[in-house]
C-alpha cells in the first residue's frame, strides 16, 4: 500500500492521462484488434497462439479473483485510485488482468518474432502497462506480480503446443476441446459453489458485482473458443485461407473486418439491454452468444472475402 500511496502523491494531471492510455494496451479491446491482425494479414498460427494465451490466462485470472477475493486498493483508501481508472478495474484485485492480458498480447509477439527491436518493444509495454495499473491505484503490487508471472509461463507453455498444432489437426482439435472444458467447468464451479456474500456486492463504480463480473467472462471465454472451433474447422475443410494481400487489400481487409465485428457486438449488446426482449435481457449468458458470433465472423466467415482483397490490391498497384 505504501507502494501506491507514494505514487499517488506524484501525480499530475499529464501523467495520469498518459498511464490512461498506456493502460488501455492492456484491455479486451486492444488483445482481440492484434490476435485478429495477426491472424488475417500476419501468420494465422501465430493470431492462435496469442488468442490461446490470452483465453486461457483469462479464465486463470477470473479463477483467482474469484478465489482469493482481494478487495481493490481504493476500497482501503479512496486517495489512491485515479477515478478515471474505475470503470476498466471489475472484480477484485488479484490478481491484474491488464497485466496478464499485456503479456498474452505483447509477450506472445516477443516469443515468436525474430526482431530484437520489436522484442525490445513488447517486453518495454508490457512493463508499463504492469506499471500504470499500479500508478492508477487500480492494483497492488503482488497482483501485478503474479499477472506477470501467470503470463509469462503461458507463452512459454501454450508456444510448444501451437507449433504442434499447426501440423496436427488432431492436436489442435484436442487444445480446443481441452481449452472448451475448462471455461465449462469453471462456469459450472461458479454456478454450484457458494460464495460469501462480499463476491455479489457491486463495488463503487462498477455495474457489475465480482461474482457477475466472473460469470460473464466465462460465457466470453466459452463463447469465443466455440467460435475458434468453428472457424477453424471451417478453414480446415473448405477455406485454407492465405494471409498475404498487398497493402491495400490488407487495409481494407482490416478496417472493414474490424468495423462489421464491432458492428455485431454493438448491436447483441442492444439486444441484451433491450426490455423489449425480456427473455434476453440481462442475461449474462448472451454474452456467449456475442462472442461466439464475432469470433465465428472472423474465422469462418470474412476470410470468404480475402482473395478479393488480394484483387483490388493488385488492381490499384497495377494503376
Amino acid at each position: 500500500m505504501e507502494v501506491l500511496r507514494f505514487l499517488a502523491r506524484i501525480r499530475f494531471t499529464a501523467l495520469n492521462w498518459i498511464m490512461q492510455g498506456i493502460t488501455f494496451l492492456g484491455e479486451e479491446t486492444v488483445f482481440m484488434v492484434v490476435a485478429i491482425v495477426l491472424f488475417w494479414c500476419v501468420n494465422k498460427w501465430k493470431g492462435y497462439f496469442v488468442l490461446a494465451v490470452g483465453f486461457l490466462g483469462t479464465l486463470l485470472n477470473q479463477f483467482l479473483k474469484l478465489l482469493f477475493r482481494v478487495p481493490r486498493p481504493w476500497t482501503v483508501d479512496k486517495a489512491i485510485i485515479v477515478p478515471s481508472a474505475k470503470s476498466g478495474a471489475t472484480g477484485f484485485s488479484f490478481p491484474s488482468g491488464h497485466t496478464q492480458n499485456a503479456v498474452g498480447t505483447f509477450g506472445g509477439i516477443a516469443r515468436f518474432t525474430r526482431r530484437k527491436w520489436l522484442r525490445i518493444v513488447c517486453i518495454v509495454l508490457i512493463l508499463l502497462i504492469g506499471f500504470s495499473r499500479m500508478y492508477l491505484g487500480a492494483h497492488y503490487p503482488s497482483d501485478v506480480a503474479v499477472g506477470l508471472v501467470t503470463g509469462v509461463l503461458f507463452v512459454f507453455a501454450i508456444y510448444p503446443i501451437m507449433k504442434r498444432a499447426e501440423q496436427s489437426p488432431k492436436v489442435m482439435f484436442c487444445f480446443l476441446g481441452t481449452m472448451v472444458g475448462l471455461a465449462v467447468a469453471y462456469i459450472v464451479f461458479l454456478l454450484v459453489h457458494h460464495f460469501p456474500d462480499v463476491v455479489n456486492e457491486v463495488q463503487e463504480g462498477q455495474d457489475l458485482s465480482p461474482y457477475d463480473s466472473g460469470l460473464k467472462n466465462g460465457y466470453t471465454l466459452l463463447g469465443a473458443l466455440l467460435g475458434l472451433i468453428v472457424g477453424y474447422t471451417v478453414d480446415l475443410k473448405k477455406i485454407r485461407f492465405s494471409e498475404q494481400a498487398p497493402l491495400w487489400g490488407q487495409v481494407l481487409k482490416v478496417v472493414l473486418g474490424l468495423g462489421i465485428i464491432m458492428g455485431i457486438r454493438m448491436g447483441l449488446d442492444k439486444v441484451f439491454k433491450s426490455e423489449l426482449l425480456p427473455i434476453f435481457h440481462g442475461q449474462l449468458w448472451w454474452s456467449a452468444v456475442r462472442y461466439f458470433c464475432m469470433v465465428a465472423f472472423a474465422g469462418a466467415v470474412w476470410p470468404l472475402t480475402f482473395p478479393l482483397w488480394q484483387k483490388v490490391g493488385v488492381k490499384k498497384d497495377a494503376k
